[in-house]
């Protein structure tokens, strides 16, 4: 039987894979493309329903993504989120405009006539400074936000919504989507993913050949020893070799426990200590953009240089995720905005002597802990925290310079002891310390000081790409902020990081 197919237009929202994914995850076989998409090829795909992604945009800027919606209704029933609300209310009739009141993070909606949902009451995720006024004609709005704004509308082929079903903050927004794929679309989940370690397993065989040998980069994190471990089991040590590199840049004893941890899995790792390569590449530089750039540029050098002339190397491998890819390019062609680059994605140099293998670049940070527990990869390796690839180098605001990180070290290894020692560290995505270029007065030993405030940043979250920040309790803050004072010379205030994503990023840099 032929599986349906829904179809997501990609506006350039930053969330786009997320509806995607969460329709596979129903059951529902989805496909997203660039929301241009000739008219030709979006009737071949015969779409049971069409979803309007959200996008930077305001759609009545100069410029702005524009889509004909009255030729996708003829076509199936039409899901707005965001920018496709707005998109649909204006162009059937409706005005949108600018709110002086921008709606960013949690909210509460209330509903005047139910989508799939028993409460008239529900936390959603929002992230939008337009709104619209006035509905099209046939449409009603059927929800408003705290701000009395409309937060959903509906009409008889069209579902509108002005927040996130689709991110893991939204309450029960798997139904809202459910609700639109069986009562407007009339169709049953007919969709099953296959093994997908067994198929990213395949997919590296199909482009490695049988010959063809693999330089794997290893940072240490879950995502490239996901990464490593899944082309060694598919094409064997003696042809996939991984470097582990020291870059000077990695948490308190990292690189003697990691190291320990790759040859105990049975990788074919090769260890490199470039701490002096990568400190000169950052000397004088500040620029968050300018630092991972560098770091790129000197992780592909050291690698080249870590080949043995007697290996053929062909292809370089990365763990490179998909929340990585959509901060720094447009995954699928639309319009999204690069919110920052990442070495192993924007900062990758122009000219390169390997070929790129990166297997999970369309998966989320959950899903590779899924992969990497299919392939039988050890609970304490999987459940760490994710960690950038250039490390604490965007950790520190401005230039890195050796004292800063180990400043930097000491006062991270006392947050993640804590967080340890209370059992709190499986219960957080990720928790890190930020150091800032600022420094304040502070009382120590009854003597003043003139030292550099330490941020603390611990959020929650399922995939990266929506987070909210932890509610510690009192007395954690305290013991923690008390310790890093008292035993890291050169820090002598310790504040707290209470921003969600958005419209914060989780990494300050």
């Amino acid at each position: 039987m032929e599986k349906h197919t829904f179809l997501v237009l990609d506006f350039g929202s930053q969330l786009t894979q997320l509806i995607a994914r969460r329709l596979r995850e129903l059951g529902y076989y989805s496909e997203i493309h660039p929301y241009n998409l000739s008219l030709e090829k979006i009737k071949a795909l015969k779409p049971v329903g069409i979803i309007l992604s959200g996008g930077p945009n305001s759609v009545y800027e100069e410029g702005a993504p524009y889509r004909p919606v009255k030729e996708l209704l003829d076509l199936a029933p039409l899901l707005g989120i965001c920018y496709g609300m707005q998109l649909i209310a204006k162009d059937l009739g409706g005005v949108v405009e600018k709110s002086s009141h921008r709606e960013y993070g949690f909210n509460r909606i209330q509903w005047s006539q139910s989508a799939g949902l028993q409460e008239t009451s529900q936390k959603v995720w929002m992230s939008h400074g337009d709104i619209v006024r006035q509905p099209p004609a046939g449409c009603q709005v059927i929800a408003t936000s705290e701000g009395n704004h409309p937060a959903a509308m509906k009409g008889e082929r069209i579902l509108s919504l002005q927040f996130h079903p689709e991110v893991a903050h939204t309450e029960q927004g798997e139904k809202i989507l459910q609700y639109y794929a069986q009562n407007m679309c009339r169709v049953e989940p007919d969709w099953r993913a296959p093994q997908i370690a067994e198929l990213l397993q395949e997919q590296v065989r199909q482009k490695a050949g049988a010959t063809d040998h693999v330089l794997v980069g290893l940072s240490g994190g879950v995502d490239s020893s996901v990464v490593a471990t899944l082309l060694t089991r598919a094409l064997g040590p003696e042809r996939v070799h991984c470097v582990f590199v020291n870059n000077g840049l990695l948490r308190q004893n990292e690189f003697r426990d990691v190291m320990a941890q790759y040859e105990k899995i049975g990788l074919n790792v090769k260890g490199v200590d470039a701490t002096g390569e990568f400190l000169t590449a950052l000397k004088g530089l500040s620029d968050p953009e300018q630092k991972r750039k560098a770091i790129g540029r000197v992780f592909i050098e050291i690698f080249e240089k870590s080949m043995d002339p007697q290996w053929p190397i062909k292809w370089l491998a990365q763990g490179t995720l998909y929340p990585d890819v959509i901060e720094s390019v447009s995954f699928h062609g639309g319009p999204s905005q690069t919110i920052k680059s990442h070495h192993n994605v924007g900062g990758l140099p122009e000219k390169m002597k390997l070929g790129l293998i990166e297997p999970v670049r369309e998966l989320f940070k959950d899903e590779v802990r899924r992969v990497g527990a299919e392939l039988g990869l050890p609970a304490e390796m999987l459940g760490r925290h994710p960690f950038p690839g250039p490390g604490l180098a965007i950790r520190i605001m401005g230039e890195v310079t050796e004292p800063d990180l180990q400043v930097l070290r000491e006062a991270d290894h006392i947050f993640i002891s804590h967080l340890r020692e209370k059992k709190l560290y499986d219960k957080i995505w990720q928790a890190f310390c930020v150091l800032l270029p600022v420094k304040t007065v502070g009382v120590q030993g009854d003597g003043r000081t003139y030292d550099k405030v330490l941020a603390l940043r611990a959020v929650t979250s399922s995939d990266g790409m929506t987070a909210d920040w932890y509610p510690f309790e009192f007395e954690f803050m305290r013991d923690v902020s008390n310790e890093i004072t008292n035993k890291v010379h050169g820090v002598n205030r310790v504040v707290y990081d209470v921003t969600s994503k958005p419209p914060g990023t989780i990494e300050w840099e």
